[in-house]
């Protein structure tokens, strides 16, 4: 099976790195000119040192190699995936199945990255959506590592799972796409708010009640949305949750931190010095919010210290000065 990884960030690398393990046909595509021959030179990627990439990976500065391909892998910024989507029109095959493993939500539409490839290349029944903790370091590195292949159409999920299973990545299929897609997005904020909690210096009994409500947010939006709540359970939203949350690999949770210790959000972003997510997806979330009118006060409450610079002191009190209520109830 030919397979086109598109592009080559740590998460592309570690993805495209693991298929050339198992020695499917890999190409994996740079936008940036010249990078192609300094990956196939160096045999690794700066985003993903230590890691060597295989003899049998092959790169490509241009999109012509998708025209061959079976499978296409998106792993571009969110805010890159239409734009790529597009560049693709008329390359493709009408049966090559789309797969994408990056993980936001597009502002101003609201669009989840699945609908923008289907919106640009049509037929959801061929797009796929991977997702859950997956760090590219440690994927990068063989440790085992589980997923969920989720798509509108079970059999593209499976086909997905039989090419990425390998002995260090294991791939679960769903059919909730909107679940697994939100899971993806949304659990970037709560990593945020739980770096800013750490940047505060606050303990791990707040970091634990922040990921349970940030969870139970997460999956009344996704409910609202056409998700199934369990998906948020599963791999997709409490596993991806977890790590994101916990771990220094994670942009988001350093962003937070930064944050937390007195940084504006423009330095805490510069200071991570690569794309984080949750930044961009609060955005969206609250546009979502407004519309099914999820009450959300954890994530509009982020949004209000990433885009209005409120204090997180003052945040985390309103918070915990909310009306008393039943932890099983709605969230209103």
């Amino acid at each position: 099976m030919k397979v086109s990884v598109l592009e080559s960030g740590a998460w592309g690398t570690a993805l495209a790195s693991s298929l050339a393990r198992k020695g499917e046909s890999v190409t994996l595509h740079s936008i940036y000119e010249n990078r192609s021959d300094e990956l196939r030179s160096l045999r690794e990627n700066k985003y993903l040192p230590g890691v060597r990439l295989p003899d049998n990976l092959e790169f490509s500065d241009t999109l012509a190699e998708a025209a061959e391909a079976d499978v296409v892998i998106f792993v571009t910024p969110s805010f890159a995936v239409r734009e790529t989507a597009k560049k693709l029109r008329g390359i493709v095959r009408a049966d090559t199945i789309l797969v994408s493993a990056a993980k936001g939500i597009e502002p101003g539409t609201s669009l989840r990255l699945s609908q923008i490839i289907e919106e640009e290349l049509g037929d959801p029944e061929r797009i796929v959506a991977l997702s859950g903790p997956s760090h590219a370091e440690e994927v990068g590195r063989g440790v085992p590592t589980g997923c969920v292949s989720a798509s509108k159409n079970i059999r593209a999920a499976e086909v997905v799972q039989d090419l990425l299973m390998s002995p260090e990545l294991r791939i679960y299929t769903s059919d909730d796409i909107i679940g697994v897609e939100l899971s993806g997005s949304l659990k970037n904020i709560i990593a945020l708010c739980a770096g800013i909690c750490d940047g505060l210096g606050l303990g791990d009994n707040t970091i634990a009640l922040l990921m349970t409500r940030g969870l139970s947010e997460m999956a009344e939006l996704g409910k609202l949305l056409g998700g199934r709540r369990e998906t948020f359970t599963g791999l997709a939203g409490v596993g991806d949750l977890i790590v994101t949350c916990t771990s220094m690999h994670s942009r988001n949770r350093r962003a937070g931190v930064h944050i937390g210790r007195g940084m504006s959000t423009r330095e805490a972003m510069e200071a991570v010095g690569s794309v984080v997510e949750g930044y961009y997806v609060a955005k969206s979330a609250v546009e979502l919010a407004d519309k099914t009118g999820a009450p959300m006060p954890i994530i509009r409450e982020a949004y209000k210290i990433l885009y209005e610079g409120k204090s997180p002191e003052s945040v985390i009190a309103e918070l915990m000065s909310r009306a008393k209520k039943s932890e099983i109830s709605e969230l209103r």
